[in-house]
């Protein structure tokens, strides 16, 4: 209907102008007539892709927010992604089978020395993270299915130059609070690492793009280096265009105005890790209430 409507009212406007201009409206309404649909393509092709995923991610979508955020970042079929600190692969599922055969997935987690710095990391852990690469391809494979991407996983302070040029969009869903944490912390320069080898990576005029938890302006700066989970935008931005990234745009998308966390809370105490809530089930439930946590949504380019 949207088009129906759309090619009418082209074609009334075309009817009112000089016989001399009737060729450049039939060209304006053949440019408005492909490019929606090649969006809308895009946007429903994507929608069945969230559609087939398992209940339990789809619980998270009122707080990730996956369709919009994707389209925001501009991610097409057919692109090659840089998705930082996949993990479980929670965005991988939705990644390979939407950007198709065509497409490539570069999963990028910390490096292992960065790894190494945090508390719980025990001789356990750290096994389970050098053996990281070999199961992601693994599990990626059956993730993506016949038509899905290519996949190959790499570590931030080590990609190979045979990386560099080569990625349409750098995704870092939740991913710069850790490196912050440390930098901040006098633990080496892990968040500016990163953020030069997504530049590094990136062809010219390709997107950044970030989602992470926002602490308030108003919020100590004590609190918001990255060691309680959350960073200030204006501080982040700043960090990210030093480094030669163009700002382009920012959107509420995965806000959420109920996250309003004290200087002594975390991150993690909200969904889904509800740390420290224990077994108190009124504590649970406040938390519940509150939901995951307000997170920003920043758009940059490559020059």
């Amino acid at each position: 209907m949207y088009k129906y409507l759309l090619l009418v009212t082209l074609a009334v406007l075309a009817a009112c102008q000089p016989a001399s201009e009737e060729p450049i409206a039939e060209e304006a309404a053949a440019a408005v007539a492909v490019e929606p649909a090649g969006r809308i393509d895009n946007n429903a092709t994507l929608a069945a892709v969230l559609d087939s995923q398992a209940d339990e991610m789809k619980a998270r979508y009122k707080f990730r927010n996956p369709q919009e955020t994707i389209e925001f970042f501009g991610i097409e079929p057919g692109m090659t992604v840089l998705e930082g600190l996949p993990g479980g692969g929670w965005y991988t599922k939705i990644l390979l089978p939407y950007l198709g055969a065509e497409g490539r997935v570069i999963g990028a987690s910390y490096s292992l020395e960065m790894y190494s710095l945090f508390p719980f990391a025990s001789e356990e852990f750290m096994a389970r993270e050098e053996g990281w690469e070999a199961k992601f391809l693994i599990d990626a494979k059956a993730w993506g299915g016949e038509s899905g991407a290519s996949v190959e996983a790499v570590r931030f302070a080590s990609i190979p130059d045979r990386f560099a040029n080569s990625v349409d969009v750098a995704f870092l869903p939740r991913v710069l609070h850790n490196p912050s944490n440390f930098q901040n912390n006098g633990a080496g320069d892990h968040l500016l690492t990163i953020i030069a080898d997504t530049f590094k990576v990136l062809k010219p005029g390709g997107t950044l793009g970030v989602v992470q938890h926002e602490a308030r302006a108003e919020m100590s700066d004590e609190f918001a280096d990255g060691s309680h989970g959350y960073l200030k935008k204006a501080w982040l931005k700043e960090q990210i265009e030093a480094a030669g990234f163009e700002f382009v745009a920012e959107s509420d998308i995965n806000s959420n105005p109920k996250d309003q966390p004290t200087e002594e809370d975390t991150v993690w105490k909200l969904p889904p890790t509800y740390s420290g809530t224990g077994d108190d089930a009124e504590e649970k439930a406040a938390v519940d209430a509150v939901g995951e946590s307000n997170r920003m949504t920043l758009k940059f380019r490559k020059p």
